[in-house]
């Protein structure tokens, strides 16, 4: 059985801890020096999102549109078909709700080259509460034809998302997070679309995660192998098009898989997963997420213990799947 390995391109301790959607707005400014055709669009919230940051810099190509998200995706879709590369931004429950109708037929129906990157996703909005606590847009996003889902892990990745799909023909979708992320790659990391990263090699199970749920999951490993435990863990950042080999070969060759992620189980990375290895592989699984429920005001991470989204639940499930044996620190195989 293999041991626990960590890939080259992964850090052996987490580093730097950096707020991702800035990295999206100072990506796309420095997009813009290069791109004439870059136009981006917000919705009022311009510094939340950091797509401040270009239009400080491009104000002839930026658009501020009030709260009018179901404009803001028409007149995106409508700079698309005159040949501009627009990104469209707000936080992630009004990109993927409040406008769900527009995207569905004025982007993604027409298959328009529109990149709709989100931030405020997940529980760990924090304070602001239940209402504006994305815990549906992977799914809602995930269903409709011809889109794309990334959800990046850390400031490294979120930048090569953003830089890949200013080259990209088609629609898609990026989930980006309010709190900071732990830097987790060096600057030999490549993303690819479509692709997941083995991040650490494993023998007894597979950790699947997106996101700031990455981070816990390598974690994890680290203390699932004092026990004896050897995990792969998997960065599964685009969502869709899913990589069904990565996830067939990680289920395969362990019979155990987790999935971690800061949204519902349902129709997120879980259920995604789940998909694929009822046809393709029947794996033992264990999702670890939101479990059908809205969220709640609290501080962002702390909120992450709450709903038990944290290495220590991960381990948890891992213990289930493995019979594992407390007392005697073994897994019963």
């Amino acid at each position: 059985m293999n041991a626990s390995k960590l890939s080259s391109f992964v850090l052996e301790e987490p580093g730097e801890s950096v707020y991702i959607r800035q990295v999206y707005g100072d990506t796309l400014a420095e997009l813009g020096k290069s791109h004439d055709d870059l136009i981006v669009l917000d919705a009022d919230l311009t510094t939340s999102t950091k797509t401040n940051v270009f239009g400080k810099q491009f104000p002839e190509r930026f658009f501020t549109m009030g709260v009018s998200e179901q404009d803001m995706m028409a007149t995106a879709a409508g700079f698309a078909l005159s040949g501009k590369r627009p990104f469209a931004s707000t936080f992630a429950v009004f990109a993927t709700g409040r406008a769900w109708e527009h995207v569905r037929q004025s982007i993604a129906f027409p298959r328009l080259n529109v990149k709709i990157v989100a931030t405020h996703a997940g529980v760990t909005v924090g304070e602001d509460g239940a209402t504006h606590q994305a815990l549906e847009d992977v799914a809602l996003m995930r269903v409709l034809p011809n889109m794309t889902v990334i959800v990046p892990a850390d400031a490294v990745e979120t930048e090569q998302v953003i830089r890949t799909l200013m080259e990209t023909e088609g629609p898609a979708y990026v989930r980006l997070a309010r709190v900071k992320f732990p830097t987790l790659f060096n600057d030999s990391y490549e993303f690819e679309v479509g692709k997941a990263q083995v991040l650490r090699e494993g023998s007894h199970v597979a950790i699947l995660a997106i996101g700031i749920m990455v981070s816990e999951a390598l974690e994890a490993a680290k203390m699932l192998e004092k026990e004896g435990v050897n995990a792969f863990v998997v960065n599964v950042s685009t969502v869709k098009p899913i990589d069904v080999d990565t996830i067939v070969k990680v289920a395969s060759e362990t019979g155990a898989v987790i999935t971690a992620e800061d949204h519902n189980i349902i129709g997120g990375l879980g259920g995604a997963v789940s998909e694929v290895l009822g046809e393709h592989c029947p794996t033992p699984i264990k999702r670890i997420g939101m479990r059908d429920r809205f969220g709640t005001s609290g501080k962002g991470l702390e909120l992450l213990g709450y709903f038990g989204l944290k290495a220590e639940n991960i381990v948890a499930a891992a213990h289930e799947l493995l019979d594992f044996d407390a007392g005697t620190r073994s897994v019963r195989i």
